[in-house]
């Protein structure tokens, strides 16, 4: 506990610890669920340092300030419960912003309600406010959890949510509010989405979203890839 709340925390990394673990949120989302699933992804570029040319979701490492913002609501009480079983409570709301303000930066798609804010938005978060909503975890559901295993360029303890489009606020469709770090930003049906270029730990977590769509919401456990240490483990987090 003491240790992620240091991660998050701490200091900006900076150059020489790029290779650090670090606190993640990404974030599926899930269209047309009941009829034709399909989930959003886009192509990471080919000089990325992680992960060059493979499709992910949106998502990223959470920032100092992801802590500081305001949510619409709580967050609803399976997700809530088994997050901060994991790390340190005050965590928990940060990787939920963080999985929000990456899914806006990533893709331009709103996860939000109506609100002001109680104070001037922190860098990062400027533009999201400024739509004048604030950041909702309506909708989000803890599904897996995995930490990059050691000697990676980039090593992260990613929480994986997912979240049906209907969270979304506008045009499914529209990604012209997006930054350039993903391209190519598709609904990809469920049934054609292994035939792109992706990463093994993402083959992983859509075989757990197909579960899911039959056996339903919220998940009876959580499947945990522990690579903190030189022995890997597989887990299921109750």
């Amino acid at each position: 506990m003491g240790e992620t709340h240091a991660r998050l925390r701490g200091p900006e990394l900076t150059e020489t610890d790029k290779s650090a673990l670090r606190d993640a949120a990404t974030v599926i989302m899930l269209r047309d669920a009941s009829t034709t699933p399909r989930v959003l992804m886009g192509q990471r570029g080919a000089s990325a340092a992680f992960m060059p040319n493979k499709f992910v979701f949106p998502g990223g490492a959470v920032d100092a300030v992801d802590a500081t913002v305001p949510l619409a609501c709580p967050l609803n009480s399976d997700c809530d419960t088994r997050l901060r079983a994991m790390a340190d409570p005050a965590l928990a709301p940060a990787i939920i912003a963080a999985g929000i303000r990456e899914v806006w930066e990533e893709t331009g798609l709103l996860l939000g309600r109506p609100g002001d804010w109680p104070m001037e938005a922190p860098k990062g978060w400027r533009g999201f406010a400024r739509t004048g909503h604030l950041p909702s975890p309506e909708g989000f559901h803890f599904i897996f959890r995995a930490i990059t295993p050691p000697g990676r360029p980039r090593r992260f303890d990613a929480r994986f949510f997912l979240v049906e489009a209907e969270a979304v606020t506008g045009d499914l469709d529209d990604f012209s509010r997006a930054e350039d770090e993903l391209s190519c930003l598709q609904w990809i049906p469920l049934d054609e989405v292994r035939h792109f270029n992706l990463p093994f730990i993402t083959e992983v977590v859509l075989a757990e979203v197909a579960g899911l769509l039959k056996t339903g919401l919220p998940p009876r456990s959580v499947p945990f890839f522990n690579n903190a240490g030189a022995r890997s483990e597989f887990l299921r987090l109750t």
